[in-house]
């Protein structure tokens, strides 16, 4: 049985790259520093996924797990060094701690086997994946780091399923929608991708990470700031509210048309694109709040995120985001009282005034065009 070497042994790797793997036959050994998450797993040696929808409620097993305490370096260098593949799902925050043990482990491998190996690196950021190389380099002797350059893929994923906050009696159980794709760049790997169920090789991950950040984050995002003001606590709620509906789908357009321009997707797989992941917004049992799709503001409004980078690409092409200019509006205006970065961004806004919150928040400057057309929604 090949080994899948996991760090992180969260929501998205014992919901998502576990059940990849389990289905696909192989042994994942999940690296985490929580204690009794990784003693449950060595004591149990699996959990349950709940694939969740409105039509039925389906118990996934994932059986042939073990885990490693992050905290002993030795053993995940050791586990690093003999693995068949390892991957990430550790959030941007602790991906810099997951550097010393994995460039010990790669040292050791290329002073062993020198097995070729592939890390796919499945976190929230454009360039994890070669944030990860780099740091790894960064601590590579000479001969590790020419084993690292020419023998380990650091592979780039667009990670879209959807996993709500929960509270599980079972500290292992997620819950989870049930889609179960992962793009990933077929070009960064060492060799040919490897057979793990849902892996999606595509050539070129920027366009589907784009399409990832200004199609699915950029409609949920619209539909959380928009159904905020209006009462509703689940997005499923929010979507299916006509008027809301509506706009989320008129922004959706924009954004399809400057990433349709800019890409070359082709437009009827793009729309059904769009069509599937409507109908997975509107997933009313997988209990997905507007406050967790909301949270975080100024993150959210952030220069090359999903608001203010999708309404940027659509100028880009020519496109007017007229639409997606109401989200950021309501975004801005996002005030949930349980949201510290809500707040924060409230207390901007009233002792600094809308420009501050542009320049600062947004990264937009007076003379650019966005920050005009943002500035004058803001104001009506």
């Amino acid at each position: 049985m090949k080994t899948a070497l996991h760090f992180g042994a969260g929501k998205i790797g014992r919901g998502f790259l576990g059940q990849l793997y389990c289905q696909s036959g192989w042994e994942t050994v999940f690296v985490d520093v929580v204690p009794a998450v990784v003693a449950a797993l060595n004591e149990r040696h699996g959990y349950d996924i709940e694939l969740v929808n409105d039509d039925e409620e389906q118990v996934f097993p994932v059986t042939h797990v073990r885990a490693i305490d992050g905290r002993d370096t030795d053993a995940v260098a050791e586990a690093v060094a003999t693995c068949d593949i390892a991957s990430t799902a550790v959030g941007v925050r602790a991906l810099p701690h997951i550097v010393p043990p994995l460039a010990a482990g790669l040292a050791r491998r290329a002073e062993g086997s020198a097995a070729p190996l592939n890390v796919v690196v499945c976190e929230n950021l454009l360039d994890a994946a070669e944030r990860l190389r780099h740091g790894v380099l960064d601590l590579a002797d000479d001969a590790t780091a020419t084993f690292v350059r020419h023998g380990v893929g650091f592979v780039a994923t667009v990670v879209s399923r959807m996993v709500p906050d929960q509270e599980h009696a079972d500290p292992l159980r997620v819950s989870v929608e049930p889609y179960a794709i992962l793009p990933v760049d077929a070009t960064a790997f060492v060799g040919p991708p490897p057979a793990v169920q849902g892996f999606l090789p595509v050539d070129n991950i920027r366009a589907h990470e784009e399409r990832k950040l200004f199609c699915h984050n950029l409609g949920h995002a619209l539909c959380a700031y928009l159904g905020y003001p209006q009462g509703h606590r689940l997005t499923a709620d929010a979507i299916t509210d006509m008027p809301i509906r509506t706009a989320v789908v008129a922004g959706l357009a924009e954004a399809a048309q400057a990433l349709i321009s800019r890409h070359g997707f082709d437009p009827d797989e793009y729309d059904a694109h769009v069509r599937d992941l409507l109908r997975r917004f509107a997933n009313r049992a997988l209990g997905d709040t507007v406050a967790r799709v909301a949270r975080d503001p100024i993150r959210k409004l952030g220069r090359h995120d999903r608001l203010v980078g999708a309404a940027q690409a659509c100028l880009d092409e020519g496109i007017h985001p007229s639409n997606i200019l109401q989200g950021i509006r309501a975004a801005v205006a996002y005030d949930h009282p349980d949201d510290p970065q809500a707040a924060r961004l409230q207390q901007m806004l009233h002792d600094d005034g809308p420009d501050a919150v542009l320049t600062t928040v947004c990264g937009l400057q007076p003379a650019d065009e966005l920050y005009l057309l943002v500035r004058k929604v803001i104001a009506l």
